[in-house]
């Protein structure tokens, strides 16, 4: 050290004090289970009668393990549940707050593909990181309901929670799912009839299996699928982006039909959808949700195919615009497709209509092809440049009965209404289109506007051209036509009044090796048979080679291969599933990643429990509604809002059917949700727009240098590949974890995204310096409060402060409530006097947000024990408003006098005050008063005669 250096005082409060402070409370409340919340019996149950206080369940969105750790975005949610539930502790409710890992998926499998690594061994390891770094920033979490999705004790409810929803329906007269096992009894009795009308006792097994598929909850069956031969498996919509791309890789997405388990979650749909009401959500989520399940009211149309016994069966919005159906349209990979495609080109089919190929069958092969290739958003806003080919066959219209041709065309998708459209071009903009570029017939049915020409019309008006021999809904609005011609259909029986989702089953499997496998055996007829309770989990086998086949990821023409069906010795099993022993072979798909993410909700409260999924008793204690019909769940869950539709959606599926069968008494997993904003980053680009390293680049003159050159700079998201990524072990090491846990609360409303700037985290820890000094000295370390009684400006201010901070933490307003306490801690630190009964609620006020050194000042303050159920202060409600506010007189709208008065002043008092004034009788000058206006305690307008 330098003779200028000037000496660091030996009890400053410094990064490395506030590392050793830190390092030593979070080992105190590690050894003493602060933060451990008891449950109402069982294993983790409560012997001292904590349970009996008021309860919160707290819970953050399960973060996933990656191998590059945190950066100090991450962390943002994490801090704010930890906040807000040291300040509940403090409010005397018994909290449970803890953070699992949600540890299957893609990145894992892809890493350990790359370097020849076992998942487990990696994903173990950036779990065991991941809580260091936790831990570093002094979360209250109860580690003992930690869990993690890859443990083979967790994932055997997983797979029990699976099979409940395999051994369910959906029961539509009762409005919830029911045992499968009622639905056998009711086909064995006679009660309900099998789809063919034989007797249940004539079916053979592979028969029953297949009638019940149609009703399961969980089922197998081809169906269009995302196939994505770069990865080697399959993909729910949810999973590709808006450019036909995997989210996870960026390769592309083809649309193939492969045999995959889905879950009918659109039995759901309306639940779905009214429970949103009962839900404290952001109202963009709702709708979001509200979106993706797309409720819509119209018709089922049935139209003949001429010369075939089927029938083509759309779902219309607009079913009083089918007199102007000219054409009909099916999704390419419609079921229908193959059976009603001709084998030759009828005479004088114009060009335009065959796509070049010599018969309809060629023409179909190849446009499938083609549209293989394209997501479902492209096929949907690719322009006016509409595409298809003529498949030789014709419809009959069911009010026209004219003839009409069948298209195949990318616009219509299988994943809305049944994949077959009844084409109304005079009516629909992307109909016109069609029939503009195929040269075909448009008859409107809605009159248009007086002057209106040439594209369809989609607005609102009487109907024209809609009338037969039998009906007319010609001068009919929308709505009386809409409900004639229903009856109309209905009447005849080829089509009814119905309602239609654009929400389709959940896909539910994946053809990789890291993940949740199937409790599924399948017999030599291939019948599928849950296992037994007994037999689960059924536990990944460790393998060689878990790397799923590849392909060429351009190459649609390939299927999947998973890694465990090239383990034999696995897959093939002699097992006695109640009949004797047999040979099955087991299910070699496993689940996808957000399987063990539907449920951990309810792990979290009975962890230690082998025998049930959840005790109910505990289920109804953290999670039971609150009052009659609500919908209970946890009281507060925050996280990102990317998850509105995919985990939220599908969590909410699975806790219905556990609802439905009597697992658990509340009717939602999650009833009051917050989204957090996100933490950004300046990004630097040089001259060929790759991101250089952020900490490496100098500030001049408000440009920006990177090695001399200069570089751009933008705002974006924080990580390693844009190499703006700050780590916390980086901030805690050079000002410790309170202050970034304060600077990160400070930054601005929590919902709001908000750019990261280590320059000013200096602020934050500077207010912890001021308060370390407001109680410590310095030189000495000895406490230099006094006990003197603070001044009525002082007490006025801690009063207020309580108050505001009070609300604030209810409100999750973290920033206004650090700016509070820091006026508060300015206020003293002027004073230069620090009365204890003021210093040790400042410290209380502080603890939720920097509770390392909150604890420490506490304890230098004379307390033994520590302050995580401290009451919170409260404060006193005559010491919150003003002593006095001034109320201004007006006479004629003009000020001429202003009185100082109680702000609890009544109307009557201050007007008598008023108009005994000096100033006011003088400008009165005796005159009569015809009218006063008081609103006290801040005005009187007072109106001579």
């Amino acid at each position: 050290m330098s003779d200028t250096t000037p000496a660091v005082e030996p009890h400053r409060y410094t990064a490395d004090l506030a590392a050793e402070i830190e390092s030593r409370w979070q080992d105190e409340w590690e050894k003493r289970g602060t933060f451990h919340a008891p449950n109402p019996t069982g294993p983790l149950g409560d012997p001292d009668g904590s349970a009996d206080r008021p309860k919160a369940y707290v819970m953050d969105m399960f973060p996933y393990p990656s191998g590059a750790g945190l950066h100090v975005g991450h962390p943002l949610g994490y801090i704010a549940t930890d906040v807000y539930s040291r300040y509940l502790r403090m409010t005397g409710h018994n909290v449970l707050h803890t953070l699992g890992y949600d540890a299957f998926g893609l990145p894992a499998e892809q890493y350990a593909v790359q370097t020849g690594t076992h998942p487990r061994v990696t994903t173990e390891a950036n779990i065991a990181n991941m809580r260091q770094q936790l831990r570093r920033l002094g979360l209250g979490h109860d580690s003992r309901r930690s869990v993690s999705t890859i443990d083979p004790g967790y994932y055997k409810w997983t797979q029990w929670i699976f099979l409940q929803i395999f051994n369910s329906w959906y029961d539509e007269s009762a409005g919830r799912a029911r045992p499968i096992a009622e639905l056998v009894e009711q086909f064995a009795a006679g009660t309900r009839e099998t789809p063919d009308g034989r007797p249940w006792s004539r079916l053979s097994a592979a028969e029953r299996s297949s009638v019940l598929d149609d009703f399961r909850l969980a089922y197998a069956k081809q169906a269009p699928v995302n196939w994505c031969p770069g990865l080697g498996t399959v993909l729910a919509n949810e999973e590709v982006t808006a450019d036909g791309r995997s989210e996870r890789g960026n390769f592309p997405v083809f649309r193939a039909n492969l045999r995959q388990w889905m879950m009918r979650i659109t039995a759901y749909a309306d639940r779905l959808l009214g429970d949103l009401d009962l839900l404290d959500w952001p109202e963009a989520i709702k709708l979001q949700q509200r979106n993706w399940i797309g409720r819509s009211e119209g018709a089922r149309v049935d139209f003949a195919v001429d010369g075939h016994d089927e029938r083509i069966t759309v779902f219309t919005t607009r079913p009083d615009t089918l007199f102007g159906a000219t054409y009909m349209v099916l999704a390419p990979e419609h079921g229908l497709v193959d059976t009603v495609v001709a084998d030759a080109w009828p005479e004088g089919v114009p060009g335009v209509w065959t796509g070049g190929a010599a018969t309809p069958a060629e023409a179909v092969a190849a446009y499938r092809k083609q549209a293989q290739s394209k997501s479902d958003v492209e096929r949907q806003t690719e322009g006016k440049d509409k595409t298809g080919v003529f498949t030789g066959a014709h419809a009959v219209n069911p009010v026209t009965g004219k003839r009409i041709p069948v298209f195949i065309a990318d616009y219509v998708l299988m994943g809305y209404g049944t994949g077959a459209i009844m084409a109304v071009p005079g009516q629909d903009e992307r109909d016109w289109e069609f029939a503009e570029a195929f040269e075909l017939p448009i008859v409107r049915t809605v009159e248009p506007p007086e002057g209106w020409e040439g594209e369809a019309f989609t607005g609102q008006g009487p109907a024209i051209n809609s009338a037969n021999d039998e009906i007319s809904l010609n001068g009919l609005a929308v709505g009386e036509a809409k409900q004639r011609i229903t009856e109309w259909l209905e009447a005849r029986g080829i089509g009814e009044g119905t309602v239609n989702y654009r929400l389709r089953d959940w896909l539910f499997s994946r053809q990789r090796y890291w993940g949740e496998p199937f409790p599924i055996v399948y017999d030599e007829e291939g019948v599928p048979h849950a296992l037994p309770d007994s037999m689960l989990p059924v536990e990944l086998p460790e393998i060689e080679d878990y790397s799923p086949r590849t392909f060429d990821p351009d190459d649609a023409d390939t299927s999947p291969e998973t890694p465990l069906s090239r383990n034999e010795e696995w897959v093939e099993a002699t097992l006695d599933l109640g009949d004797g022993p047999k040979k099955y072979r087991r299910e070699t798909n496993t689940m996808p990643n957000w399987a063990g993410s539907c449920w951990y909700e309810l792990r979290y409260l009975d962890p230690e429990n082998t025998e049930q999924v959840v005790d109910p008793a505990v289920e109804e204690y953290w999670m039971g509604p609150k009052a009659p019909g609500g919908s209970g769940g946890v009281d507060l869950y925050v996280g990102g809002a990317e998850h509105a539709v995919l985990h939220l959606l599908y969590a909410r599926f699975w806790h219905k059917v556990l609802f439905d069968l009597g697992h658990v008494s509340s009717k939602e997993p999650f009833h009051r949700l917050f989204n957090q904003g996100m933490i950004q980053a300046y990004v630097y680009r040089d001259s060929r727009g790759f991101p250089v390293p952020a900490a490496e680049v100098e500030e001049r003159d408000g440009k920006f240098f990177h090695q001399g050159e200069q570089v751009k700079r933008e705002l974006g998201k924080m990580g390693k590949s844009l190499k703006n990524a700050v780590t916390p072990d980086e901030i805690c090491a050079e000002y410790g974890a309170d202050t970034l846990r304060l600077y990160e609360m400070a930054m601005g409303p929590l919902d709001v995204s908000r750019p990261w700037d280590t320059r000013a985290v200096i602020g934050s820890y500077r207010f912890l310096q001021r308060l370390w000094r407001n109680v410590v000295d310095e030189s000495t370390g000895e406490v230099v409060v006094t006990d003197d009684e603070p001044d009525e400006a002082t007490l006025r201010a801690l009063h207020k402060t309580i108050d505001g901070v009070r609300a604030d933490m209810e409100g999750l307003r973290f920033n206004t409530a650090i700016a509070k306490a820091t006026e508060l801690n300015n206020h003293l630190t002027k004073a230069g006097s620090v009365p204890r009964s003021v210093a040790e609620p400042l410290v209380l006020l502080v603890a939720p947000l920097a509770p390392h050194i909150a604890e420490e000042l506490w304890r230098k303050l004379g307390h033994e024990t520590s302050l995580v159920h401290e009451p919170f202060p409260v404060a006193d409600p005559a010491l919150v408003q003003d002593e006095a506010v001034t109320c201004v007189v007006q006479i004629k709208g003009k000020v001429k006098a202003r009185l100082e008065v109680p702000p609890s002043i009544s109307d009557s008092e201050l007007e008598a005050l008023a108009l005994a004034d000096a100033a006011v009788q003088s400008a009165l000058g005796g005159a009569d008063i015809r009218k006063v206006v008081v609103r006290a305690p801040k005005l009187v307008n007072i109106v001579p005669a």
